[in-house]
Protein backbone atom coordinates (compact mmCIF):
# COMPACT_ATOMS: atom_id res chain seq x y z
CA UNK A 1 0.00 0.00 0.00
CA UNK A 2 1.47 3.43 -0.64
CA UNK A 3 0.90 6.19 1.89
CA UNK A 4 2.13 10.07 1.42
CA UNK A 5 4.04 10.97 3.35
CA UNK A 6 4.58 14.34 4.37
CA UNK A 7 6.45 14.83 7.72
CA UNK A 8 8.67 12.78 10.03
CA UNK A 9 6.05 11.82 12.15
CA UNK A 10 3.97 10.35 9.05
CA UNK A 11 6.97 8.42 8.36
CA UNK A 12 7.56 7.14 12.02
CA UNK A 13 3.97 6.08 12.65
CA UNK A 14 4.45 4.09 9.27
CA UNK A 15 7.14 2.44 10.46
CA UNK A 16 5.86 1.94 13.71
CA UNK A 17 2.99 -0.07 12.25
CA UNK A 18 4.71 -1.97 9.79
CA UNK A 19 7.06 -2.88 12.75
CA UNK A 20 3.84 -4.16 14.79
CA UNK A 21 2.38 -5.90 11.90
CA UNK A 22 5.66 -7.69 11.60
CA UNK A 23 5.67 -8.98 15.61
CA UNK A 24 9.31 -7.23 15.81
CA UNK A 25 10.22 -5.96 19.12
CA UNK A 26 11.46 -2.13 19.11
CA UNK A 27 14.65 -3.21 20.19
CA UNK A 28 15.24 -6.36 17.98
CA UNK A 29 14.60 -4.28 15.31
CA UNK A 30 17.47 -1.63 16.54
CA UNK A 31 19.59 -4.16 17.47
CA UNK A 32 19.54 -5.97 13.52
CA UNK A 33 19.62 -2.46 12.07
CA UNK A 34 22.71 -1.33 13.43
CA UNK A 35 20.91 1.92 15.60
CA UNK A 36 20.09 2.18 18.98
CA UNK A 37 16.58 1.91 20.74
CA UNK A 38 16.41 5.27 21.48
CA UNK A 39 16.99 6.43 18.03
CA UNK A 40 14.17 3.51 16.58
CA UNK A 41 11.72 5.47 19.26
CA UNK A 42 12.35 8.80 18.25
CA UNK A 43 11.89 7.73 14.45
CA UNK A 44 8.69 6.44 15.36
CA UNK A 45 7.60 9.20 17.13
CA UNK A 46 8.50 11.67 14.25
CA UNK A 47 11.31 13.76 15.88
CA UNK A 48 12.68 16.13 12.94
CA UNK A 49 15.94 15.56 13.66
CA UNK A 50 16.99 12.23 12.13
CA UNK A 51 19.99 11.36 10.37
CA UNK A 52 18.45 10.16 7.14
CA UNK A 53 20.87 7.40 6.34
CA UNK A 54 20.10 5.46 9.60
CA UNK A 55 16.35 5.85 8.77
CA UNK A 56 17.29 4.53 5.48
CA UNK A 57 18.98 1.43 7.51
CA UNK A 58 15.30 0.78 9.59
CA UNK A 59 13.29 0.81 6.59
CA UNK A 60 15.62 -1.27 4.93
CA UNK A 61 15.57 -3.46 7.58
CA UNK A 62 11.96 -3.94 7.54
CA UNK A 63 12.09 -4.59 3.80
CA UNK A 64 10.13 -0.73 3.17
CA UNK A 65 11.62 0.31 0.04
CA UNK A 66 11.50 4.33 0.02
CA UNK A 67 10.88 5.96 -3.58
CA UNK A 68 10.67 9.21 -5.09
CA UNK A 69 7.76 10.12 -7.22
CA UNK A 70 9.30 12.72 -9.38
CA UNK A 71 8.46 14.14 -12.46
CA UNK A 72 9.41 12.93 -15.99
CA UNK A 73 11.72 16.07 -17.02
CA UNK A 74 13.32 15.47 -13.51
CA UNK A 75 14.09 11.60 -14.31
CA UNK A 76 15.78 12.18 -18.19
CA UNK A 77 17.73 14.68 -15.74
CA UNK A 78 18.65 11.55 -13.49
CA UNK A 79 19.56 9.28 -15.84
CA UNK A 80 22.02 11.71 -17.37
CA UNK A 81 23.40 12.90 -14.00
CA UNK A 82 22.99 8.45 -13.05
CA UNK A 83 25.45 8.22 -16.53
CA UNK A 84 27.89 10.86 -15.86
CA UNK A 85 28.58 10.09 -12.35
CA UNK A 86 29.28 6.09 -13.25
CA UNK A 87 31.76 7.24 -15.93
CA UNK A 88 33.78 10.02 -13.94
CA UNK A 89 36.27 8.99 -11.86
CA UNK A 90 35.86 9.63 -8.42
CA UNK A 91 38.52 12.44 -8.12
CA UNK A 92 37.12 14.30 -10.87
CA UNK A 93 33.20 14.41 -9.83
CA UNK A 94 31.86 17.81 -9.18
CA UNK A 95 28.51 18.98 -7.56
CA UNK A 96 26.54 21.13 -9.60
Amino acid sequence: MRIPIRSPADLGLAIRAVRRSSHVRIDDLAATAGVSKQFTSDVEHGKPTMQFGLVLKLLAELGVPLEVDIPGEAARVLAILRSATSSTPPSSKQRT
